[in-house]
């Protein structure tokens, strides 16, 4: 069996109450995660790879997002680091029942949106990432 990744989503688009409090909480768990060098930033929003948040002009964001990461070691960093940064607790890290494998920690941002670190099991990758060349 194989699972791809990298071809159904363009961008995650998150709208924040505080986008200062919300840059605060993403900063550190992507640094935890090993991703801080895919933060781009501006005044106005904040961005990482395929997530871009900005301040929302009503209605926060409520979506479940999950970062992947390479190893258990990984998914405790998340959690630590998310909670260090104003990150309500959703779940600690541990084994869930989702497939044999699944290691992940739950975390609530700043907005409520529920933000996972899950690590799938041993596998191999065809490739690091997708790079697009634009022509």
């Amino acid at each position: 069996m194989q699972f791809h990744r990298g071809r159904l989503i363009d961008h995650i688009h998150l709208r924040a109450a505080d986008l200062e409090v919300t840059r605060r909480f993403y900063r550190a768990v992507l640094a935890a995660i090993g991703r801080a060098d895919s933060i781009y930033e501006g005044d106005s929003f904040f961005s990482a790879d395929e997530l871009w948040i900005d301040t929302a002009n009503g209605p926060t964001s409520r979506v479940h997002l999950a970062f992947q990461v390479p190893d258990r070691e990984t998914v405790a960093k998340f959690y630590e680091a998310g909670l260090a940064a104003g990150g309500k607790d959703n779940g600690e890290p541990g084994e869930r029942n989702y497939h044999p494998g699944y290691y992940a920690a739950f975390l609530f941002d700043p907005d409520g949106n529920n933000i996972e670190a899950v690590f799938h099991g041993p596998s191999e990758r065809s490739a690091p990432s997708v790079v697009i060349t634009p022509e």
